[in-house]
């Protein structure tokens, strides 16, 4: 990332949106999004799919703020946020993949749109990680402002596309929607084996 430090602060601005949108991958996190307002009115979809997008817009900002001061004051380290959040995301792919998941956010006050979705599905680990390291890199005004713009930007688009995806609901039925939360659980699963993988190798400093 080094060459950051070289470009216009348009350039950086685009570069950060492009790499933040590849790591929070909202078109990922529609069968996960699906698969956790299947019960929910429509009206109350959308709400969540813009709570989603702005609880993780929040937290991306805070780690962009304090983030290393958090981690220094806890003495955590980013390997064990990662290996926590791949813990947290395997537990959930478990309700996803046995149908608990669904039933349970039916009946308890549970507002999915902050966890799991606001994090760790989108402002996960990496995601975390990326955006301080680009905070280090925006060293003038300019840069600061553009990677400002483009975490917003990356938000905004994430809203959009959550927002959207509702509208499959009412198409696929309710097996589509059983369908799309055992697919939804399996990319989860798959995603927490990941993170507590590339955690593990970073605690023993493995290639």
């Amino acid at each position: 990332m080094n060459s950051l430090l070289h470009v216009s602060a348009l350039t950086f601005g685009i570069q950060a949106f492009v790499t933040l949108f590849v790591i929070l991958d909202p078109p990922g996190a529609i069968p996960i999004f699906l698969s956790l307002v299947s019960s929910k009115k429509p009206k109350e979809r959308v709400k969540l799919a813009w709570q989603g997008a702005t609880s993780s817009l929040i937290i991306i900002v805070v780690f962009a703020l304090f983030g290393q001061v958090i981690l220094n004051y806890l003495h955590i380290s980013l390997n064990a946020l990662q290996g926590a959040g791949g813990l947290l995301l395997f537990l959930i792919s478990m309700e996803l993949l046995t149908g608990k998941g669904t039933e349970e956010s039916a009946t308890k006050n549970v507002n999915v749109a902050m966890v799991p979705l606001g994090t760790p599905i989108l402002a996960g680990p990496g995601a975390i990680v990326t955006t301080m390291l680009y905070v280090q890199y925006a060293h003038s005004s300019s840069a600061k402002l553009s990677l400002a713009g483009a975490i917003i930007a990356v938000h905004i688009v994430i809203g959009l596309t959550l927002m959207f995806s509702t509208k499959i609901l009412g198409l696929i039925k309710d097996s589509g929607v059983m369908l799309v939360a055992r697919v939804a659980g399996l990319l989860v699963a798959a995603i927490a084996v990941e993170m507590m993988v590339q955690s593990i190798k970073g605690f023993f400093n493995l290639a």
